[in-house]
């Protein structure tokens, strides 16, 4: 079964700057749509960015402008690079894939997660 390892997490002070990466742990042809959520203590999961197979970019609005994602198809391989953090950015931040299996049925699937803290 696929295999989503993240690093890059970490402690900065707030106006820093971190680069999560997510790789799985086999080649994946049919990634429907690869993405980073977040989930800060008592608080829901919540999507901060994806990016679909031809491209396309959603970001939160609270971090659009801020963060970037981006991939490495060839490596099954996602970043998101984190600007201007501040203290609400503190989370356990977990990417996604969400891949088409052979039946054309869409399944995800999670990474662990990684914290990310921003001190002030």
């Amino acid at each position: 079964q696929v295999q989503l390892v993240e690093s890059g997490g970490g402690l900065v002070q707030a106006g820093g700057s971190l680069r999560l990466s997510c790789a799985a742990s086999e080649n994946i042809f049919r990634i429907n749509e690869m993405g980073w959520y977040r989930q800060a203590p008592g608080k829901q999961r919540d999507m901060v960015a994806t990016i679909t197979a031809s491209g396309e970019t959603t970001y939160a609005g609270s971090v659009k402008g801020r963060f970037t994602i981006h991939r490495d198809n060839a490596n099954n391989t996602v970043y998101l690079q984190m600007n201007s953090l501040t203290p609400e950015d503190t989370a356990v931040y977990s990417c996604k894939f969400r891949i088409r299996t052979p039946t054309l049925y869409l399944r995800n699937y999670w990474g662990q997660g990684t914290q990310v803290t921003v001190s002030s």
